[in-house]
């Protein structure tokens, strides 16, 4: 059994090593061969390193692994774990079986270029037996690295891998204790892992959806995407060189009659976009957004089952869904720029938008100018939706935001309506004639339902 205590890297990879029950092999490709070198360098390494083997050479690869997929995918990974653990099956278990719990370690990982152009991210795998003779069980992952070095990420690496294995053949029982193990002494600063699948009869009374959320709100990761069909993929897959609509807010109404509203809404959102693109053969994505963050800082963060109670009822719905780490707008704005270029706009309420204009800045020396910089620096507008009069009235109140005047039509206010004195006024005028905030009409599918 192993210690009680939390261990360094060294000691975590030193009691595997002293484990005589665990056994297995390590597959490698694109950071060095870091995971298998921690087993190598603490001492005992035979008693728990099968093989280790690093397929570099794409052509190598290719006859290991077979051709047709991206090199760092999902594809790729699976092939890898699925040929690692039945080499190792077929060569060990008629000695090893009965007395052994076998694993293969496998990732695919581009880690960070010479000249730093690209995405440094990866899958890792493991695979494992809780019991010698035992069904296998799964973790995939994936990761973003964010160390600002090649040398950092693969070190990075080698702590994560060793860690996985680690959490998973001592502290699996338990997800929070799988969790915190799984992140020490490399989450945020320096790898995010925003993908995580669990399968086998170790993992059966997990939730997935639950596992996912908690990612974002245990800060494993700044966002986790909930797809309304289909399994749910790392953000990169959903958001990858497109141009976006993102559509924040609290959605506290669970019913469907407030869901389609706002995917009717969203929609019309989508529709304004594509009139500016003209004729791109791509149509934009829509995403409504979520935040695990306290939407003020006298609130307390939203739980798990809040969070996805919110977000059932935008997949029911139809909806896709981001679920952010952070509230701010600019937040957002910084996570989807490390996956598009293209255009990308906000959709929102007035008094969603008023909330970002009246928000506590602290954390940035330019405060609210610096944040706005941060918002629409590329290529990004605000799409703004009226509100009734009394229930923006009502929001304001909430918000605590004072200083606010509007004239209405027909009980309605849209964003050119609204008035704030200066110097605030000034700004919000500039955002509004350099149409870096776009006044909205209400879908007439809506009117019409009204």
């Amino acid at each position: 059994m192993p210690p009680a205590e939390k261990l360094d890297t060294h000691h975590k990879a030193l009691t595997l090593n002293l484990d005589a029950s665990a056994f297995g092999s390590f597959a490698e490709i694109g950071a060095g061969q870091e995971v298998s070198h921690w087993f190598f360098v603490v001492g005992g390494a035979s008693a728990t390193v099968a093989k280790t083997i690093s397929a570099y050479d794409k052509e190598v690869s290719d006859d290991l692994y077979g051709s047709g997929s991206r090199y760092v995918s999902r594809e790729r990974l699976q092939a890898m774990l699925d040929k690692e653990w039945s080499e190792l099956l077929a060569q060990l278990s008629a000695n090893r079986g009965s007395h052994t719990r076998f694993f293969s370690f496998v990732d695919t990982v581009s880690a960070r270029n010479f000249a730093g152009t690209n995405d440094a991210h990866g899958w890792v795998a493991l695979r494992f037996q809780m019991q010698p003779g035992g069904p296998a069980n799964d973790v995939l992952l994936h990761i973003n690295m964010r160390d600002p070095s090649n040398v950092l990420q693969q070190e990075a690496i080698g702590i994560l891998g060793v860690n996985l294995i680690y959490s998973a053949l001592y502290q699996s029982q338990v997800e929070e204790s799988f969790l915190a193990g799984l992140g020490e002494d490399v989450l945020k600063e320096r790898i995010e892992i925003d993908y995580m699948d669990l399968r086998g009869p170790a993992f059966e009374s997990w939730d997935r959806r639950t596992l996912l959320a908690r990612l974002v709100v245990k800060g494993f990761a700044e966002a986790v995407f909930f797809p309304s069909k289909g399994p749910p993929v790392p953000p990169t897959e959903a958001l990858y060189k497109k141009a976006l609509v993102l559509a924040p807010g609290y959605f506290g109404h669970g019913d469907p009659s407030h869901s389609r509203v706002h995917m009717r809404l969203l929609a019309a959102a989508i529709q304004e976009l594509q009139k500016e693109l003209g004729d791109a053969k791509v149509a934009p994505a829509g995403f409504f957004c979520l935040t695990a963050a306290a939407l003020t800082p006298n609130e307390p963060a939203p739980e798990v089952p809040d969070l996805l109670r919110r977000i059932d009822a935008l997949l029911a719905a139809g909806g896709d869904v981001l679920l952010f780490r952070q509230r701010e707008l600019y937040q957002m704005k910084t996570l989807v720029s490390r996956y598009t270029q293209a255009p990308v706009r906000f959709a929102l309420g007035l008094s969603l938008m008023i909330q970002a204009f009246e928000g506590i800045y602290g954390n940035l020396d330019g405060r609210l100018l610096e944040a706005l910089a941060r918002l629409l620096a590329q290529n990004v507008r605000i799409y703004a939706y009226p509100m009734s009069s009394t229930e923006l009235r009502d929001r304001l109140k909430g918000i605590s935001a004072s200083g606010w005047e509007w004239s209405e039509t027909n009980g309605m206010v849209s964003a050119d309506q609204l008035r704030h004195a200066p110097p605030l006024g000034h700004l919000y005028a500039y955002l509004l004639a350099s149409n870096f905030l776009v006044p909205m009409q209400i879908p007439a599918t809506l009117k019409a339902d009204a």
